[in-house]
């Protein structure tokens, strides 16, 4: 049985940092331009050679995402943009336009290229396409049943990989190729620029009352028609290594540190568990369910893994966020005598309890015993404002500890 790599996002060099202390084995980036998350901070040059450069220390590898729909206009960019990453050597480049795909063989061909599952990678015929040509790994499109991928598999050599979302966002449009959001602001999802509208809130106009607006109700928040939920495999990690799955990916460039680090703390453990032991994943199920549900979600569902979508699959009723912590922020350095620095995210106070999680697996209770500023001056609570604090624990830290805290509520 293949040993599948576990693929994390990053959405920042702090981010990447995290995914490779809490369990990565490749981490998936953006740069400033030509990748499909035009919104989330991405990697400027210096930050994508310090991140290459950190992840190629702990054994772990980068993939850089330039998957845009090209337009002429793009690729004189994207011809310069591959001699940059030609120089900075991360392991594969991730595409789904034949136009880039051609300049990314021409111009650094000893990099991997992997075909995005923008690319609408269905069928057997289409993997052993992109092989003939010269791609490493292809990405399967989210509308593919487990028995579907078995076929693949089964229809393709063996040197050619298999890359899979297991956990994240899904989309409303087949394999992401939407327009609502081109529609309703100018801005093309498949250039990278989503405003994300099948989260908005909608309501009803029947056709012979304009501009009565009937709310179709769903719960107190509101109305998401358009709203899929989270896909979530924890539960099948044995299904999917049967299925000869290469690569688990986690959906999630614009998500925080976080959730980055419980969802790659959760899925490692997981993989390793079963690699181990079936006998030890099946009794560490109900905590690998309870920390999955920790960082925040929508309601949990299959997708298309099982088939159609159905009771489990890709519906769109109680769909709006869950929340259960607060990212408070991430241990960056001491000062030797008990006070750590940290990265401060949002706002706590002394006297209170939070949490540090750590990449092992722990999550420790702990009492905020002291925060100061950068000078060092005495603090009874870190502000909303982003800064770098020192704080108190009373215990020992590590660096890329995260620190949270447990929200009230349902």
């Amino acid at each position: 049985m293949r040993r599948p790599e576990l693929l994390v996002p990053a959405s920042s060099l702090e981010v990447l940092k995290i995914a490779v202390v809490f369990g990565a084995d490749a981490v998936y980036i953006g740069g400033e331009a030509f990748g499909l998350r035009a919104k989330a901070k991405n990697f400027s040059p210096e930050d994508m050679r310090e991140g290459i450069a950190f992840a190629h220390a702990h054994g772990v590898k980068v993939y850089v995402t330039a998957n845009i729909l090209a337009h002429n206009a793009d690729l004189n960019g994207v011809e310069r943009y591959f001699q940059e990453l030609r120089e900075m050597r991360p392991d594969a480049l991730i595409i789904s336009d034949p136009g880039v795909f051609d300049l990314a063989r021409k111009i650094c061909p000893e990099i991997e290229i992997h075909i995005s599952t923008q690319a609408n990678n269905t069928n057997y015929g289409t993997y052993l396409f992109w092989h003939r040509l010269g791609a490493k790994r292809v990405v399967s499109a989210r509308e593919l049943s487990l028995e579907e991928i078995r076929q693949i598999r089964a229809h393709i050599p063996r040197d050619l990989e298999i890359e899979t979302f297991v956990h994240g966002a899904m989309c409303i449009s087949y394999s992401g190729r939407c327009l609502m959001s081109n529609y309703f602001t100018g801005r093309d999802a498949n250039q990278g620029n989503c405003t994300h509208p099948c989260r908005w809130k909608y309501a009803v106009v029947e056709e012979t009352r304009p501009g009565e607006y009937l709310p179709v109700y769903e719960n107190e928040r509101g109305t998401f028609l358009f709203n899929s939920r989270d896909l979530c495999m924890i539960e099948h990690i044995p299904e999917l290594m049967e299925a000869g799955i290469d690569s688990f990916k986690i959906e999630g460039r614009m998500k925080t540190a976080l959730y980055v680090a419980t969802v790659a703390r959760t899925y490692r453990k997981a993989i390793d568990d079963y690699l181990a032991s079936p006998e030890q994943y099946r009794a560490h199920l109900p905590w690998y369910r309870e920390q999955i549900r920790e960082c925040t979600h929508r309601q949990f569902g299959t997708g298309f893994f099982f088939g159609k979508p159905g009771e489990n699959g890709q519906i769109y009723e109680e769909s709006t966020y869950l929340k259960e912590y607060t990212y408070l922020g991430v241990v960056s350095g001491e000062n030797g005598n008990g006070w750590y620095r940290i990265q401060q995210r949002n706002k706590f106070s002394v006297g209170e309890v939070i949490e540090v999680m750590k990449p092992d697996g722990r999550n420790l209770p702990v009492t905020v015993r002291a925060i100061f500023d950068e000078a060092g001056n005495p603090m009874e609570s870190a502000p909303h404002a982003r800064q770098s604090l020192w704080i108190d624990l009373g215990q020992p830290l590590d660096t890329f500890d995260i620190l949270r805290r447990r929200e009230e509520g349902p």
